[in-house]
């Protein structure tokens, strides 16, 4: 252990240590002295126990409080001092800034950031300045910053955060990859794949949609649940919903009726894997009260191991407004599933069209409907898209490839000595 330079890795909730970051941790402390920070104490302690790794507690909130963000820089600044670490590595907005700015004060030789999103991109106004003002802190501060795809990294360029000299996208992109081995459909048996759709309401002929994720408003729920009531209920449009969802581009209806009519010749389902988040950014009311109306939408909360989900699904449905470099889109290619996604940074570079999913503007109700059709009607597409899926994570993004190549990243900085 005295051998070891010490590597700080910090993220504002725990959860994004165990899930975003899963066994990495464990990975590097092969290499490194690691010490994981995060807030909420009890669930930080348990994230530590099954990495084998140090832990500190320090509280941080993912909203706008500067008392608390001053405490926090405070904090974490005594314990850099203390601990003289090699390399402090930040993740998630909130860390990012606090940590960055307390690495700088204390003196540690490399603080390196990596972006896995940019939400500021949705905030508009005095908002989106103090946003950006603090974005730009965060840059300033670290050694490195590691956009998780190049998508992002044009943005960052584009909205002149830092030099471009200090950006960097290691390797193919995304901040931990996938394991392949875990995300794999041949694990799931016909028979337990079966007792799972009867348990929640599928059936054997149905064709299921999923998305896995936070159900809030910037990951496209609204206008997902909004196509997908067209398919559970044809003839029926949703003027006000329609026009909420699509508000930037004007629509009314999402399609005229005649249109609707008879698009429908196998019953689908909308399957919702993820927590609502009512302070955030919550759902529209009209969707809220869809989700529960209609029987074909079927939501079952936060699960811990969403595979066996994947496994009973047809194609991924991801409409989401911004992304880094989505984990969910990643794991669905591995479960073999194609996958319908906005023309974001991340889902743009993981899906390639008409190769191994379906790419659609962004909050645009009436793409994600004529994409979830074109994908329940075109048996053929269908079928070249599911072939594609699997190989295509496999090859670009297995996670032990990934994790070699931050290693040699901190192995960089370690010969700069």
């Amino acid at each position: 252990m005295k051998n070891k330079k010490k590597l700080i890795r910090i993220t504002t909730i725990p959860i994004s240590l165990e899930k975003l970051l899963e066994n990495q941790l464990r990975f590097m402390g092969k290499y490194y002295e690691i010490t994981a920070v995060s807030s909420d104490k009890t669930y930080l302690e348990s994230v530590g126990v099954s990495q084998g790794v140090a832990v500190f507690y320090v509280e941080m909130t993912r909203q706008i409080t500067p008392f608390k963000d001053l405490k926090a820089v405070w904090e974490l600044y005594n314990y850099f001092k203390k601990e003289k670490p090699f390399i402090v590595h930040t993740h998630t907005p909130k860390a990012g800034t606090v940590g960055m700015i307390a690495a700088k004060l204390a003196g540690v030789p490399y603080r390196l950031h990596t972006i896995a999103g940019l939400p500021l991109l949705e905030a508009k106004g005095n908002k989106r300045r103090l946003l950006d003002a603090v974005e730009k802190i965060t840059y300033a501060c670290a050694t490195m910053v590691y956009p998780n795809s190049r998508g992002l990294k044009k943005i960052i360029i584009e909205q002149q955060f830092c030099n471009s000299e200090k950006l960097k996208v290691i390797g193919n992109g995304s901040s931990n990859g996938i394991n392949t081995a875990y995300f794999n459909p041949e694990i799931f048996f016909a028979q337990e794949n079966q007792l799972l759709k009867t348990n929640i309401g599928i059936t054997p002929d149905d064709f299921v949609f999923i998305f896995v994720g936070r159900l809030v408003g910037d990951k496209g729920i609204n206008e997902l649940v909004a196509a997908f009531e067209l398919f559970s209920n044809p003839g029926s449009c949703h003027p006000e919903r329609s026009r909420r969802a699509s508000l930037q581009r004007g629509k009314g209806c999402v399609l005229p009726l005649k249109q609707q009519i008879g698009l429908n010749p196998r019953q689908t389902k909308l399957l919702l894997v993820g927590p609502f988040e009512s302070k955030l950014d919550p759902l529209q009311k009209e969707t809220l009260e869809t989700i529960i109306d209609n029987k074909n939408i079927i939501s079952v909360g936060f699960q811990k191991d969403v595979r066996p989900y994947f496994a009973i699904s047809d194609c991924l449905a991801f409409p989401s407004y911004r992304e880094g470099f989505p984990n969910v889109v990643m794991q669905a290619g591995a479960m073999g599933l194609p996958s319908i996604v906005t023309n974001i940074n991340g889902c743009n570079e993981i899906i390639i069209e008409g190769e191994n999913g379906v790419i659609i503007p962004v909050k645009d109700t009436a793409a994600v409907y004529q994409a979830m059709k074109k994908m329940v009607e075109d048996n053929a597409l269908r079928n070249y898209l599911h072939q594609n899926a699997r190989p295509m994570i496999v090859r670009r993004y297995e996670q032990s490839v990934v994790w070699e190549a931050i290693l040699a990243e901190y192995k960089r900085l370690e010969h700069h000595v």
